[in-house]
């Protein structure tokens, strides 16, 4: 590879930056548009930590980085248009785990093959989920929204950031295990649906503590429980579903930085070191903390392919198990 020799105020700045440089430049030559395509309209968690990311390596680069919204299905239009670019290291995506674990097993057609047309960089953050409602809904707990539901079958409605997403199939699985008739609502991501919540179009969401927080915190949604195994950070008050009798079911989804497949190793290997300084910065920290993100590392690209390919096959068995197919 070509050594690249920077002048020493690039360098100072470069360092300022937590010594991040842009993982294309590290492996190409620099000045090109490197996209960062998201499934997700803008606003939502995935596309927040996708703009958090693309500043961190802009900042110590000289290519553009920008980021590219192609909502729909789930994510699974995006990671089509995905699978179908050119590996030259131009293109990456910040994909969740809907799309790629749970999509192909849930339509009768998506355009790619998760185990075919991918190569993971590294992964990169968690995504907890929370139980919200409008507050008109006579419930501020679980419990009481169990209560209520079952005592009004088919009386509410829940929004979810689509078919095939967490926020859907976690929700559908909370109300088989919990009794209640609380009918879904698919939206085109979570802002929509949320905002739908907070107008009392549809009473109820399981979305995710990035698009529900300020929402939360002005009073507009009503927090009912955490997603998370443990309590939130950004929401030390509120019980998780696990201390409101539901023992180990947890809403959580991941995020995985990944190219085409036929990206070079030099390429894989440099964004996946990008990732991993970027999640150590105190300052990205607390801003993903924030978003009620928190950081996930992989200890190179090999672990995050393994870890995508199980995650393909584990979910593909509950969504079998579950039956449900869309078209």
């Amino acid at each position: 590879m070509t050594k690249i020799h920077w002048p020493r105020r690039r360098l100072l700045a470069a360092a300022a930056l937590g010594g991040l440089g842009a993982p294309a430049a590290l492996a190409q030559p620099a000045g090109r548009t490197i996209r960062i395509v998201v499934g997700f309209p803008a606003g939502q968690a995935t596309d927040l930590v996708a703009r958090i990311f693309a500043e961190r390596l802009g900042a110590g680069s000289r290519d553009n980085y920008i980021v590219d919204n192609r909502p729909g299905q789930g994510g699974s239009l995006a990671l089509g248009s995905v699978a179908r670019a050119a590996p030259d290291g131009t293109t990456m995506m910040i994909a969740h785990m809907s799309a790629m674990a749970t999509n192909p097993h849930l339509y009768r057609s998506v355009p790619y093959d998760t185990l075919r047309d991918f190569d993971a960089a590294g992964l990169m953050a968690d995504l907890p989920f929370v139980l919200v409602c409008n507050p008109s809904v006579p419930a501020r707990n679980l419990q009481e929204l169990i209560a209520y539901a079952r005592a009004n079958p088919d009386r509410l409605t829940n929004a979810s950031s689509g078919n095939g997403t967490v926020s859907h199939l976690a929700m559908e699985e909370l109300k088989r295990r919990a009794g209640m008739r609380i009918t879904h609502v698919p939206y085109r991501g979570s802002a929509l649906g949320v905002t739908d919540v907070m107008s009392g179009t549809v009473q109820v969401a399981l979305e995710t503590v990035a698009s529900t927080l300020p929402h939360i915190q002005s009073g507009r949604l009503r927090a009912l429980a955490a997603g998370t195994g443990q309590r939130l950070a950004v929401l030390p008050d509120l019980p998780t579903l696990g201390e409101q009798g539901f023992a180990g079911f947890t809403a959580v989804t991941w995020l995985m930085v990944i190219y085409p497949t036929g990206v070079s190793r030099e390429v894989l290997v440099s964004t996946h070191e990008a990732i991993n300084r970027t999640m150590r910065v105190p300052e990205i920290e607390q801003r993903l903390i924030g978003l009620g993100a928190v950081p996930r590392y992989s200890s190179d690209p090999d672990e995050a392919q393994a870890f995508m390919k199980q995650e393909f096959h584990d979910w593909g068995e509950v969504v079998r198990r579950s039956g449900t197919v869309l078209e």
